[in-house]
C-alpha cells in the first residue's frame, strides 16, 4: 500500500491535521490516509498536483477442484459447481488475503450496540443530501474495543454512537452465514474532531457570508429580567438545576419563566427545536403578552457527538435572526457549539445561566437600592435645609410677632385709657346735658302749658264777647227790620253759634296737640337721657370708679391716695388701691 506524503512546514501542522492527514513517526512526515480525498491537500503535494491512490485487486480462482458429494455437484449439462458455503468461503479467503493489513475508510455511524464486550455497528456512507450510498455491518472485538474506544472518547470527548463520523482501519471479512462485515481495529480521533470542527467552520462561514453571525450578539444584553422563555429537553438534569434557582425568583414575584421542550439530540432534533421555538414566539405575540427579556437555550452535559446535533445551520440562523437576546448554557465548561458562538451571551452550564440572570437582577436591585438611598439622603438634606429655613423664618416671625404684640398691647392700653377717660367725660357731659335738657324740657313744657291755660280764657272771653256783640247787633237789626230778616237772623244766630262751637273745638284741639307734642318731645328726651345712662356706658367698655363711701370719682385729682376704691364694670365690681403715678416725659 503506497502512502501519499505531504510537503508541509511546522505552521501547517494544525491545518493538515484538521483536514484528516496522519503523522508517520518513522518518516516524520504527514501523509494522506487511504479513503481521504487527496484533492483537499493539493497545496502540500509534490509538484502541486500529484495524486496517489491505493488500488486493491481481488483475485478470485477461475477454477475450483471438483467437490465430493458433500461439497459440490455436477449439473445436467456437465458443468461443475460448488456449494454456496464453499463459494462464500472462497470469497472470504480471497477478501482476507487482499485486506490482511486493513484499510482506512470513513463511515457514518448509524447504530451502535455493545453486547458482551463486543461493539456492533451499522455504518454507512451518505451523499451531500444525506441519502445512503453504501451500508455495512461492522464490529470491534472485545479486547480491541477495550483499548481503542476509551482512547477515542478521551481524545474527542465524543461517545461512540449514532450520528458520529469516524475514520477507522477495517478489515473486510465475509462469513458464509452472516455475509460481509468490517472488523475495526483502529479509530482516528483526529478525523472525528476535525469533522466536527469542519461542520462548525462551514456553518460559521455561511452565517458570516449572510451577515448574520453577530446579529444576536449585537443586541443589547438584557438590562433586567422580568419574562424569560426557556427551551430545554423535558426532564433533563440541567433543566432541574436551572428550575431550582428560577423557582425562587418566581415565588418572590421577580421574574416569570415560561418553559418549552424539545429533543436536543438525534436525527431532526435541530429542526424540532427551531419549530417549537418559533411556534411559541408566534403564540406569545398573538396573545399580546409583554415582550420577552431573553430566550434561554439549555441542556445538561453530554458527549461531543450528542451536542453536535445542535451544530445546525438552520437552527443557528434562527437564533441569529431573533430580535430577543439569546442566552445559552449547553453541556459542560469544555463544550462548545455553534449556538454558543452566535448567542447574545453564552454560559458554561445551565446552572450558570440562572446564576447570571440572578446576578443581573441583584445588580439592578442593588443599583435601585443605592439610588433610593441617594434620593433618601438628598431628600433628608433638603428637608433639613428646609427645616432650618423654617426655624429661622419662625424665629423671625416670632420675634416680629412679639414686637407687634407688645406694640399692640401698649397701644391698646393707651387707647383703653383714653377710651375710659373719654367715656367718663362723655358720661359726665351726657349727665350734665341730660340734666340741662330735662330742665329745659320741663321748663318749656310748663311754659307751653301755662301759655295754653292763659290763652284759653282770653280766647273764650273774646269769643263770648264777640258772640254777645253779634247778638246785640243782631237784636238791634232785628228790631229794625224784624219783618224782613227774621228768618235771616235766626240763620245768622245759628251760624254764629256753630262758629263759636267750632272755634272752641279748634282751640281745644290745638291746645291738646300742642300739649301732646310737648309731652312726646319730653318723653323722647327722657328716653335719650335714659339710653345714655351708666349701665349702657359700662357695657361699651367703660368703668365707674367709686370712693369708699360710694361717691363717683370722675378725675384722677379727685381720688384720694392710699385708699381702697371700687371699680364697677358692666359685668361686676372689683376693688383696688390708689397710689401715685409719675408719668415719664418722652425724651
Amino acid at each position: 500500500m503506497t502512502k501519499t506524503y505531504l510537503t508541509t512546514e511546522y505552521k501547517d501542522r494544525e491545518q493538515v491535521k484538521n483536514l484528516g492527514a496522519r503523522w508517520d513517526p518513522e518518516a516524520r512526515r504527514w501523509f494522506v490516509p487511504p479513503g481521504r480525498d487527496v484533492a483537499l491537500f493539493t497545496q502540500w503535494l509534490a509538484g502541486g498536483a500529484a495524486q496517489a491512490k491505493s488500488d486493491v485487486t481481488l483475485t478470485v480462482p477461475s477454477t475450483f477442484v471438483l467437490a465430493d458429494r458433500h461439497g459440490g455437484v455436477i449439473s445436467n449439462a456437465g458443468r461443475s459447481a460448488i456449494s454456496l458455503s464453499r463459494l462464500l468461503g472462497g470469497v472470504a479467503e480471497a477478501v482476507a488475503q487482499a485486506y490482511r493489513a486493513g484499510v482506512w475508510t470513513t463511515v457514518d455511524v448509524v447504530k451502535a450496540d455493545l453486547r458482551k464486550g463486543v461493539v456492533y455497528l451499522e455504518v454507512a456512507e451518505r451523499d451531500a443530501v444525506g441519502s445512503p450510498r453504501a451500508q455495512a455491518r461492522a464490529l470491534i472485538w472485545g479486547d480491541t474495543a477495550q483499548k481503542i474506544v476509551p482512547a477515542f472518547e478521551r481524545a474527542t470527548g465524543a461517545v461512540l454512537g449514532p450520528g458520529i463520523k469516524l475514520m477507522v482501519r477495517a478489515r473486510p471479512q465475509v462469513h458464509p452465514l452472516y455475509g460481509l462485515s468490517l472488523v475495526i481495529d483502529e479509530i482516528d480521533p483526529d478525523y472525528t474532531v476535525g469533522d466536527l470542527e469542519a461542520r462548525k467552520r462551514e456553518i460559521r462561514a455561511r452565517l458570516q457570508s449572510d451577515g448574520l453571525f453577530e446579529a444576536n450578539r449585537r443586541l443589547p444584553s438584557p438590562w433586567d429580567f422580568n419574562r424569560v422563555l426557556v427551551v430545554a429537553p423535558e426532564g433533563a438534569a440541567g433543566l432541574g438545576d436551572f428550575q431550582a434557582e428560577a423557582q425562587r425568583l418566581e415565588r418572590a414575584g421577580i421574574c416569570e419563566f415560561t418553559y418549552i421542550h424539545s429533543r436536543f439530540q438525534g436525527e431532526g432534533a435541530a429542526a424540532e427545536i427551531r419549530q417549537v421555538l418559533l411556534r411559541r414566539l408566534h403564540d406569545w405575540t398573538a396573545e399580546r403578552r409583554p415582550p420577552l427579556d431573553a430566550i434561554v437555550i439549555i441542556r445538561g452535559g453530554g458527549a461531543v457527538n450528542d451536542l453536535a446535533w445542535l451544530n445546525d445551520y438552520d437552527l443557528a440562523r434562527c437564533v441569529c435572526e431573533l430580535k430577543v437576546p439569546v442566552l445559552t448554557g449547553i453541556g459542560h465548561e469544555r463544550d462548545s457549539t455553534i449556538l454558543d458562538e452566535v448567542a447574545n451571551r453564552c454560559f458554561d452550564t445551565p446552572s450558570k445561566v440562572i446564576l447570571g440572570i440572578e446576578a443581573v437582577i441583584r445588580q439592578r436591585a442593588g443599583s435601585a437600592e443605592a439610588l433610593w438611598h441617594a434620593i433618601e439622603d438628598q431628600a433628608r438634606r433638603v428637608l433639613d435645609a428646609a427645616r432650618q429655613n423654617v426655624e429661622r423664618a419662625g424665629a423671625v416671625v416670632r420675634t416680629g410677632a412679639r414686637r407687634e404684640v407688645m406694640t399692640a398691647n401698649r397701644q391698646t392700653d393707651e387707647f383703653l385709657s383714653a377710651v375710659r377717660l373719654g367715656g367718663l367725660y362723655a358720661v359726665r357731659a351726657a349727665s350734665d346735658i341730660t340734666r340741662g335738657g330735662l330742665f329745659l324740657v320741663r321748663q318749656h313744657a310748663s311754659k307751653q302749658v301755662t301759655e295754653a291755660r292763659m290763652a284759653l280764657p282770653v280766647l273764650d272771653a273774646e269769643i263770648r264777647s264777640g258772640v254777645r256783640q253779634s247778638m246785640r247787633l243782631a237784636s238791634e237789626q232785628a228790631d229794625q227790620a224784624w219783618a224782613v230778616i227774621t228768618d235771616r237772623t235766626e240763620v245768622q244766630v245759628r251760624r254764629a253759634e256753630d262758629g263759636a262751637n267750632q272755634a272752641m273745638v279748634a282751640v281745644g284741639a290745638g291746645s291738646r296737640r300742642w300739649i301732646a307734642d310737648a309731652s312726646s318731645n319730653a318723653t323722647a328726651l327722657f328716653r335719650e337721657i335714659t339710653g345714655q345712662g351708666p349701665q349702657k356706658t359700662l357695657g361699651r367698655g367703660f368703668a365707674l370708679v367709686r370712693s369708699p363711701g360710694g361717691a363717683v370719682i370722675s378725675s384722677a385729682t379727685g381720688a384720694p391716695l392710699g385708699v381702697r376704691i371700687e371699680i364697677e364694670f358692666h359685668d361686676g365690681r372689683m376693688r383696688a388701691r390708689t397710689e401715685a403715678f409719675k408719668e415719664e416725659t418722652p425724651k
